[in-house]
């Protein structure tokens, strides 16, 4: 056992006097054990365990990532109030414990797609911070070759960034489809929003995906908006884990990565036993509004956001959770920040400076080339013919 170096600082929170220990400058242990809100379960007998562990190395990684995340989107929003990004851009700061929780389960192999709000996921999913904020830009480097843009972002095993509302869902279930098909164990992970659960698509996808088992987990982030209107003013029944009616779901607090990951790995046993598919609320909030032209004070309160900003946000919770456990120090930290900043700060330079796409690749990359009208020649394309620069990611 190491010792520890600290002191002792108190403050008024909420008007109670609090104590908290700081500055902590040694580890004590390597693992600890947590205490997650309950789950709430439907059509389920058995939950995810209340007791959740982390280990000193997946404290550190699970903090830079969703870190990470929130530095990445504060620079989509720089380079968005800059002009340097235009289009649609979505941002998902006040999600992250979200997406890393359920990224720390999966495996190689295990797909991904998801809606409009896809920066960190593409990023936990192997796009680099370069890739993921060229893209943005309209860049080169980007992931898309800076074609897809904010809504648009792939890499292997990530099926989007789908920008209508609610349409992954049903291309979510014919990946499940596809897995099982195939004879793997792997599952895919199918998000949307509390506003896209009240999409008749959404219940057509369930009933597919339980009439033949699908290894299909369908995750519903409730950031509680939707676009702009609150769940409880849009839904007839906001227990969203309970939605797929005869598919056994569970909801899970959103806030909390560790809760998030041991809901994650529940669900993820079921479909890989072949048990599935699965529904998941995962309880979240977002700190800007549903995109760049919404303020987001126009259905909440500028007070209600930083409430939660304060009381509840992923990050300084986690952080005060390993602290306080011991399991890493403020200094570790301190230096993850540094290096995350280090490195959004060049990719911002790179998104910034990089080769724009040139004019010429206008109908590069974007369909497949329509033979039957070529030989029949009635093909309004002639002048314009597809050309191949880059191969499909999920083809390699």
């Amino acid at each position: 056992m190491h010792s520890t170096v600290g002191r002792i600082v108190s403050d008024v929170f909420n008007g109670h006097k609090r104590c908290i220990f700081a500055v902590i400058s040694k580890r004590n242990v390597s693992e600890a054990t947590f205490q997650t809100k309950p789950y709430k379960l439907h059509k389920l007998d058995k939950g995810p365990s209340t007791d959740v562990t982390c280990t000193s190395e997946d404290g550190l990684k699970f903090y830079k990532q969703m870190f990470m995340i929130r530095r990445l989107e504060a620079a989509a929003n720089t380079l968005y109030k800059s002009k340097i990004i235009r289009g649609f851009c979505h941002l998902y700061s006040g999600q992250e414990a979200c997406a890393v929780g359920m990224e720390a389960v999966l495996e190689k192999g295990d797909s991904v797609i998801t809606a409009y709000r896809a920066h960190g996921w593409a990023y936990l999913r192997g796009v680099s911070v370069p890739g993921v904020l060229c893209e943005l830009t309209g860049r080169e480097p980007g992931c898309s070759r800076g074609k897809g843009g904010s809504m648009h972002l792939y890499c292997p095993e990530f099926y989007g960034g789908n920008g209508i509302v609610g349409a992954q869902v049903p291309l979510g279930a014919g990946i499940a489809l596809a897995h099982q098909y195939q004879g793997t164990d792997r599952v895919c992970l199918t998000l949307y929003g509390d506003g896209a659960a009240n999409q008749g698509q959404v219940f057509e996808a369930y009933n597919m995906a339980k009439l033949w088992n699908l290894p299909c987990i369908f995750v519903c982030e409730n950031n509680g908006f939707a676009m702009g209107t609150s769940a409880n003013r849009g839904a007839a029944c906001t227990d969203y884990y309970t939605r797929g009616d005869y598919i056994p779901g569970l909801w899970v607090d959103g806030m909390d990565v560790l809760a998030v990951r041991e809901a994650t790995r529940f669900a993820v046993d079921i479909c890989r036993k072949g048990h599935g598919p699965l529904v998941m609320e995962v309880e979240t909030y977002r700190y800007y509004g549903h995109s760049m032209s919404d303020p987001g004070t126009s259905y909440r309160t500028r007070e209600e956001v930083q409430e939660v900003r304060q009381t509840r946000d992923p990050i300084t919770h986690f952080k005060d959770k390993l602290i306080n456990a011991q399991l890493v120090t403020s200094d570790e930290l301190k230096k993850v920040e540094s290096e995350v900043k280090a490195e959004v700060d060049e990719a911002v330079e790179l998104a910034k400076t990089s080769k724009e796409v040139p004019l010429e690749e206008l109908y590069a990359d974007i369909y497949v080339n329509p033979l039957v009208m070529d030989i029949r020649g009635t093909t309004p394309f002639t002048e314009h013919k597809h050309l191949r620069i880059i191969q499909p990611f999920n083809l390699k």
